[in-house]
């Protein structure tokens, strides 16, 4: 898991290097959004060689927890898109961002702004009133030292340019322009002195030496906002260092949306990544290849692998309308995946799962069996939860519990039949998948039945369930004296 500070270095090359960051709240799980976002900024900085910072935006203190920033951080991990080095945390960084408000307010940059809340709401109503758009006209805004009032609370906040626009360059929606009158006095430093986040988002890019911001395009209005305090302070500093604070590249990514083309919520689907894990059951290469096709593609390719993605990944190619979430897709996409998974692998993920559902499992006596059973478990399961599911019968306690349609299967002539195939697998000797086929395959030729006919009661039987591996696995997997047993306990 990766480790926490509240200290970053220095910018020193961010011209020479590729930075991009992801910068999640802690006030709740790792969303499926927030993790496509981590993703195309790991592949951005892996595709240029750069680096894959992450931050902790957690200025929120009432609404951020521990409990959400160790599920961000175990979401990430799970995903392969941990940080290349300890993330930042926004909130210990207070101090510098409160010095940079105060850098801007000595410079004429932001100004104190002593406007009462009562003052703000008649603005507003006025506006209302008189159907225009709210923009802060503040009287404070070029008052000067001499006229600030003693002993009364401000607030501090940043001079927007009144004229012309402002046009963003945006690697994924092209140049956009805003009429700088749209931009507002802002606040960059509260009464109590705390920064906003407008002001400690700008702070910690700068600092972290964050050259590329890809982000959902619901912050394309933040851009234009944060742009005025990055020039604000390349003109304060841009003397001193030759570099001063140079414009990132922007590239707003749109936003997801379920199948329905309406916004993502938990009814399409929209759970946290731990829940894809541990509730569905997925793979983490199965959601890294499905939300890396949320929104992107190269050709007609769908299965993508992770040294693939880095080298094609192009910002340029993130689609400008928004992407449509669709759970069975992802499933489909996770079965394959199943099945090209390691056979022990998928058996230690199996293994927890069990408990709940064979309780005789035993991961010390079990896992063996549990792996050689994957094989022919995996091509029919499309998650974890198949597996485990399609895994229990091995380790049913006896009597065997069965399912009704099973039950339906057992009737007085099906009952009969298993205990001549009892009878007849008595003297199998070698009890291997080739032999039982070649055995019952037989045994249903004298008797002028279809195999179906011996397989159905058997399967009922040894399984408890009517779908299953193919019956002469299930056999071999069982073994000769737990398969009779089962036989028999079911036989007429």
């Amino acid at each position: 898991m990766a480790s926490a500070t509240g200290t970053v270095s220095a910018r020193s090359d961010a011209g020479k290097r590729v930075v991009t960051r992801f910068a999640p709240s802690p006030t709740g799980y790792l969303h499926i959004g927030g993790a496509r976002t981590a993703l195309f900024n790991w592949l951005f900085a892996r595709h240029h060689g750069g680096t894959y910072l992450l931050r902790i935006e957690d200025t929120d203190r009432a609404r951020s927890t521990d409990a959400a920033i160790e599920a961000i951080f175990d979401g990430l991990e799970w995903l392969g898109l941990g940080g290349d080095e300890p993330a930042v945390f926004q909130f210990a960084r207070s101090d510098r961002h409160a010095e940079v408000a105060h850098k801007m307010l000595d410079a004429g940059h932001a100004y104190r702004c002593y406007l009462t809340q009562e003052e703000l709401a008649a603005m507003r109503e006025k506006a209302q009133a008189e159907r225009r758009p709210f923009r802060i006209e503040s009287p404070w805004r070029d008052a000067g030292p001499d006229s600030w009032p003693a002993d009364k609370p401000y607030v501090v906040r940043v001079k927007a340019p009144r004229e012309g626009e402002t046009s963003i360059p945006d690697l994924v929606q092209g140049t956009i322009t805003v009429q700088n009158a749209e931009i507002d006095d802002y606040v960059i430093l509260r009464s109590d002195g705390t920064p906003t986040y407008m002001l400690a988002v700008v702070v910690d890019d700068h600092d972290m030496g964050v050259t590329h911001v890809i982000r959902g395009d619901d912050h394309i209005n933040n851009a234009f906002r944060q742009i005025v305090i990055i020039r604000a302070m390349h003109a304060i500093e841009g003397g001193q260092d030759g570099k001063g604070w140079p414009d990132p590249e922007y590239g707003h990514i749109p936003l997801i949306h379920g199948a329905d083309g309406a916004k993502l919520s938990k009814r399409h689907g929209a759970l946290g990544v731990d829940a894809y894990r541990d509730e569905m059951g997925l793979l983490p290469e199965a959601v890294f290849n499905y939300l890396l096709r949320l929104g992107w593609g190269h050709g007609d390719e769908e299965i993508i692998s992770r040294e693939q993605a880095v080298e094609w990944f192009d910002i340029g190619d993130v689609n400008k309308g928004a992407s449509r979430f669709d759970l069975k897709k992802l499933l489909n996409l996770n079965g394959h995946y199943i099945r090209e998974a390691d056979d022990a692998r998928l058996a230690a993920l199996v293994a927890p799962k069990l408990a709940a559902l064979a309780p005789a499992f035993s991961a010390e006596s079990g896992s063996a069996l549990l792996e050689q059973a994957m094989p022919v478990l995996k091509v029919r399961a499309a998650d974890v939860n198949e597996l485990a599911k399609g895994a229990a019968f091995l380790f049913a306690q006896r009597p065997l519990t069965l399912e009704e349609k099973a039950q339906g299967l057992l009737t007085d002539e099906a009952r009969a039949l298993l205990g001549r195939i009892a009878d007849r697998l008595e003297g199998e000797s070698g009890w291997t998948t080739e032999g039982l086929e070649v055995n019952l395959k037989a045994m249903a030729e004298e008797l002028g039945l279809g195999l179906g006919k011996l397989a159905q009661p058997l399967r009922a039987s040894l399984t408890g369930q009517t779908t299953s591996p193919g019956i002469f696995d299930v056999l071999t997997l069982l073994g000769k004296d737990e398969s009779l047993a089962r036989i028999r306990e079911q036989a007429a």
